[in-house]
């Protein structure tokens, strides 16, 4: 059935202007659904610590090094970190990942955090760059060769060999550590909202609707839902980028290379499909000698886990207003 248009609305000026009022009030609509929403509260923390059980992460090979692997040093500064939002925290619920060395994949992961409702994520690694390849001489060894020559022509031309022998050197070849050291913190592009959105369809969790609109039932395939979906997925970045930075700041106050908060589009897994603000902590270059000392040491383990602390307190003050004693008393 085709639509006709009374003739009343046949002008042009008059169709526009009712096509707009009729687009604002569908904003109006969405956007009370959006905002009708309560801010979650800082109820629940998720610690990750990367890797774990058959997965290494980075390991040490550089020549002289300790040969650590990621997957004990960040689950170190990760217990020290639980332990500490613990005392500080009392009244959020801190859980870790994982407390042994376990195997879980990013999925695993993902789900454990979701499950457990999370209202933020932290995971912890170690960085890990491409190592350049060194060599020196040990010493030297005969080698022997073969040359061979044709002298004459016709039926006369015979070929001649002669044997040499020259000396060569003995190689041995290591990887050279890395200069970069330092700390950063990752977060997810802006824009990479569709696994967010995706997670947020599978949870019951993430819209919290005022209490006089306890009953409303979520449509999921209603372009409202969508919109409201990814207005949400954003404001999960905002606060991503919020901590990264209370990080970044924090790491500074330590003396440590800050080396910024960095945003991605691959390879954080996690990130995408945790139903929560989520960072990513690169704690320090296991390929570095003096990082890979640090990282192993329980002073420095300590002083990376009290940074963090400090600036998920910070964090917590500015979203959910302070209700405790300043974060300064972490590490006191």
């Amino acid at each position: 059935m085709q639509f006709k248009y009374p003739d009343v609305l046949k002008t042009t000026s008059l169709r526009i202007l009712l096509i707009s009022l009729a687009t604002g009030f569908l904003a109006l609509g969405q956007a009370s659904f959006v905002y009708g929403q309560s801010s979650k509260k800082l109820k629940t923390i998720i610690v990750d610590p990367g890797h774990g059980g058959t997965a290494n992460g980075t390991v040490g090979e550089y020549e002289g090094s300790l040969r650590s692997k990621e997957k004990d040093i960040v689950l170190g500064i990760s217990l020290k970190l639980v332990d500490i939002l613990k005392k500080q925290m009392p009244d959020v619920n801190v859980i870790p990942t994982r407390t042994n060395d376990t195997t879980m994949s990013v999925k695993e992961k993902a789900k454990f955090a979701n499950d457990h409702n999370g209202d933020l994520f932290v995971c912890i690694h170690a960085d890990a760059v491409p190592l350049k390849t060194g060599s020196r001489i040990l010493g030297y060894k005969d080698k022997v060769v073969y040359h061979t020559k044709y002298v004459g022509t016709g039926k006369n031309k015979k070929k001649v060999v002669t044997k040499q022998v020259k000396k060569v050197p003995i190689k041995e070849y290591y990887k050279i550590p890395t200069t970069r050291k330092g700390t950063s913190t990752l977060v997810l592009v802006a824009r990479q909202t569709a696994e967010k959105v995706k997670a947020m369809e599978n949870s019951e969790a993430d819209f919290i609707t005022d209490t006089e609109d306890s009953s409303y039932q979520v449509n999921y395939s209603s372009p409202e839902w969508k919109a409201s979906a990814l207005l949400y997925s954003q404001k999960y970045f905002r606060r991503s980028y919020l901590l990264a930075n209370l990080v970044q700041e924090e790491i500074a106050q330590t003396g440590r290379p800050n080396l910024g908060v960095w945003q991605r589009e691959e390879g954080l897994w996690v990130l995408h499909a945790t139903q929560m603000p989520a960072i990513l902590i690169e704690t320090g270059f296991v390929q570095n000698y003096d990082d890979e000392r640090y990282l192993n040491s329980e002073s420095g383990q300590k002083e990376i886990a009290e940074a963090i602390a400090k600036a998920i307190i910070k964090y917590r003050d500015q979203i959910d207003g302070p209700t405790r004693p300043a974060a300064t008393t972490v590490g006191n």
